[in-house]
């Protein structure tokens, strides 16, 4: 089992930055991609970005040039830095975590950081 905690999240003027953190505690394989998920109000939720254990990145493109995805060197804590937000981004951010070990891949999630940008 991992469990997943999420800081940073809050209120901020639109061209404004926040960082978010996620520590991931638990049973940790070597094998896993860490990334961050957002859902606006009323919409589905989407991918923002993702890195892998090896630091191959892959981000939506709505956060490209804007947003940096990174993790700390032991690898169990990711972080998202987040520039020129736009009140578009107005979201809450879920951590996620996907372990491979052998033919398995288990899913966890974060309780959610609120993210919101003014106008």
């Amino acid at each position: 089992q991992v469990h997943l905690v999420e800081s940073g999240g809050g209120l901020v003027q639109a061209g404004g930055s926040l960082r978010l953190s996620c520590a991931a505690s638990g049973r940790i394989f070597r094998r896993n991609i860490m990334g961050w998920y957002r859902q606006a109000s009323g919409k589905q939720r989407e991918l923002v970005a993702t890195i892998t254990t090896g630091g191959s990145t892959n981000y939506a493109d709505s956060v490209k040039g804007r947003f940096t995805i990174s993790r700390d060197n032991a690898g169990n804590t990711v972080h998202l830095q987040m520039n020129g937000l736009e009140p578009e981004d107005t979201a809450v951010y879920y951590c996620n975590a996907v372990q491979y070990y052998g033919a398995n891949v288990d899913t966890y999630w974060g309780q959610g950081a609120q993210v919101t940008v003014s106008s």
